[in-house]
Parts: C-alpha cells; structure tokens; sequence
C-alpha cells in the first residue's frame, strides 16, 4: 500500500475545509419560512340597550252615548174654550155670515183632519184634535170673529192664532193653536190627532197661523163625522 504523501494530505485536507466549509454556509443561510397564520375570531359586538320601562296607562271607560228620549207631555185636559170676554147676549155675533169669497174649511171628526179649499183647490189638509166625548158640535158655521192671542181667563191660558166659530152658552168654541200654559208651556203637545179639548178645533201651532193668516171672517166652517 502507498504512504501518502505530504502533497496528497495537504490536498485533502483543503478539500476537507473546503467540504466543511460549503457545508457551514449551507446551513447557515436563513430559510424563508411562511408564516402560519392563525385566525383570531372576533367576538361580536355587544350593546348596552336599556329596555324601555313600561307605564300602564289608566284605562279609559267608554262614555256611553246617551239614548235619545223624547219627553211626551202629559195631557191636562181643561176647559178652556172661552175667549177673554163674555158679551151679553144683544153682542154676540150670529153663527153664520153671508160670505160671497170662495174660501171654505171641513172638519172631520172621524179622521180627526181638516181640509182648507180655497174654490176647487184644496190648499191645506192639517192633522186636527176636537173635543172629547163628542163636545164639537157638528153644522155649518162660520169664522165669527179673529183674536191673534185669545185668553181663558177662567184657566189663566193663552190660545194663539183664535178663529171663533160658534157660541157654548157665554163661551164662544173656535179655532186656534195648541194653549200656552202659564210658564210657556205648550198644552197637550204630541196629543194631535185625538180628542182632547172640550170643544174647540185645535192645530199645530204653525198650522193654526198659516190658517189665521189666510182666513177671514165670514168664511164657512163645516163640522162633519
């Protein structure tokens, strides 16, 4: 086997550095290492929301509607057909005059109406109330006189729109609107239609003076069943 050499050592051992040297640097060469990344959750957001307090309200009570009535007035029934005199006998005026107009009224009592013609033509048809127990005479008669506010003094009432018609005895029966009372009250209203005086023909307020306004004295005044 062949010794080596000087040379041949030298030469290997530089190949050795050489080798261990290469070998250095390799391992000393920084490695681009990607990072790892880990991802960080969130956590959600949070809000302090105060809750809103709740306040009762006092309950409201239904106001109930009131029920419309209507007040019938009771009928007081009282004689009040006088006018506000008594003339004595020789100045009372006679139960028909002679009348040339083409004016005439009929009273019915059966159907408890009155019919105004005025020649051929029937101006008014009024709901009418006679007297009770049949006291409204029945005949011809005629409008003997005109009062715009005639009063029974004997009952301290007031009858509007008067047309008188024909003698009771001293007292005079006529036409005229429903009776004030002493406070202002009207008498037997919501009672027309049916019997309720003791004689006189009575009408609605506004019916007696529409009639008071067209009528005159004179015109016949027929009472009929």
């Amino acid at each position: 086997m062949m010794k080596p050499t000087r040379a041949s050592s030298q030469t290997l051992h530089l190949v050795l550095t050489t080798l261990a040297l290469s070998f250095a640097s390799a391992c000393s060469g920084t490695a681009e290492v990607m990072p790892t990344t880990t991802p960080i959750r969130q956590p959600y957001s949070q809000a302090q929301i105060t809750k809103p307090t709740y306040t009762p309200q006092p309950t409201q009570t239904a106001i109930p509607t009131p029920t419309p009535t209507e007040a019938i007035a009771q009928a007081v029934i009282v004689p009040i057909e006088e006018v506000s005199y008594s003339p004595p006998e020789s100045e009372i005026e006679p139960e028909t005059v002679n009348y040339l107009g083409g004016k005439y009224i009929l009273v019915d009592i059966s159907d408890q109406h009155m019919y105004v013609y005025e020649g051929d033509y029937l101006m008014y048809s009024f709901v009418a109330s006679t007297g009770m127990n049949n006291a409204t005479r029945t005949g011809t008669f005629s409008v003997l006189n005109k009062i715009p506010n005639a009063y029974g003094a004997t009952w301290n009432i007031w009858m509007p729109s008067w047309l008188g018609i024909y003698w009771a005895g001293s007292l005079q029966n006529g036409i005229h609107a429903l009776p004030i009372l002493p406070d202002g009250g009207t008498l037997w209203a919501g009672y027309l239609g049916t019997p309720i005086s003791y004689g006189c023909i009575v009408l609605g307020s506004y019916e007696a003076q529409v009639l008071y306004d067209w009528s005159e004295v004179g015109v016949p005044v027929e009472i009929q069943w």
